[in-house]
């Protein structure tokens, strides 16, 4: 079923608000979940936004992710807590006001050593550390609010948002790119157009399975061992189980490891979990480098490297872009 889009009276009411302000035509390249979100709220701020990208839907890797809320690993700390409360404010409301965008509050349970509060605790305003055994086998409990995401239905809502339908098209310059500004969305593809050497690929893959008898509304995480991480994450039919974070080369096949899905299933077993039949795996390469950026360069922004935490900074880096649109004062690196 296809995501209607914004009835007359939204659209009039948004057309209201632009006059306010002086738009401008802007091309975002890329249309994973940075790219739509960018986008939107470009598109809400007044300015003419197209979006033009390689692949779009579920070709994307944002279409591959588990899709919680949950700074993880990314950095700088402050700037990742400030997108990331930022975020977790609009992916509430949209919880609350737009169930058909496929966002749902959960009850979150990462796995702890000790009480001390995570680095990412001034993002998370409910965080409470709960003594007792974390049911993945840890001592404490970091518990708090979290939206969960369903890419299948949160991407093309997001794309319905928008007034220009998505171009499909390679892009490999980002000067010969229209527009008076250009946002680079493009994840692990800004490598190519920028020559970023930070920017690695990192292999994640996860297995859906049927609920069986995992509760519904309670996601489960330990990331205390990154070779060996652990995650239960439910959907509105099936349950999304983890995971791995494996740097690798940007040709690594995306075909899924039998053999990884099974050691994750195992694990979670091994944890007195009983996750339902295996529907089947995905897997995807994360755009990770050691500092999101999000940063102004002559007449492109840059907004990429999120790795893990796309859907968890999406909003915040968004409204950042916004931002150096409106006050022009963001740090300047040459032009292109």
């Amino acid at each position: 079923m296809s995501t209607p889009r914004r009835g007359v009276l939204e659209r009039a009411i948004v057309a209201s608000s632009r006059g306010q302000a002086q738009g401008q035509q802007i091309t975002v390249v890329g249309a994973g979940v940075i790219g739509l979100t960018t986008a939107v709220v470009l598109q809400r701020d007044g300015h003419r936004v197209q979006v033009i990208a390689a692949a779009r839907g579920e070709r994307t890797t944002s279409a591959v992710a588990a899709a919680l809320w949950h700074p993880f690993l990314a950095n700088p700390p402050e700037r990742v807590n400030a997108w990331s409360l930022r975020s977790l404010d609009e992916l509430t409301r949209i919880a609350n006001e737009h169930p058909e965008a496929g966002v749902d509050l959960l009850i979150a349970r990462e796995a702890a050593d000790d009480t001390r509060p995570p680095w990412w605790a001034p993002s998370a305003p409910d965080l409470a550390i709960e003594p007792g055994p974390h049911p993945l086998g840890a001592p404490y409990s970091l518990r708090f609010t979290a939206p969960r995401i369903e890419p299948s239905l949160h991407l093309p809502w997001l794309e319905a948002q928008l007034d220009c339908p998505v171009r499909t098209e390679n892009v490999r310059s980002l000067a010969e790119v229209e527009g008076d500004c250009i946002v680079n969305c493009t994840g692990l593809g800004a490598r190519a157009l920028t020559g970023d050497g930070e920017l690695i690929g990192v292999y994640g893959q996860v297995a859906i399975v049927e609920p069986g008898e995992i509760p519904p509304d309670v996601a489960l995480g330990d990331e205390r061992d990154e070779s060996a991480l652990v995650y239960v994450i439910p959907r509105r039919r099936e349950i999304v189980i983890g995971g791995c974070f494996i740097p690798s080369p940007d040709d690594r096949p995306l075909t899924p490891d039998p053999e990884l899905a099974d050691a994750m299933l195992q694990r979670v077993r091994a944890a007195g979990l009983k996750p339902g039949r295996l529907l089947g795996s995905r897997a995807g390469l994360r755009p990770y480098r050691s500092t999101v950026r999000v940063e102004r360069e002559g007449r492109v922004i840059h907004n990429y490297g999120h790795g893990g935490s796309g859907y968890t900074l999406a909003w915040g880096c968004a409204h950042e872009v916004s931002a150096m649109l409106r006050d022009g004062s963001a740090s300047t690196h040459g032009h292109v």
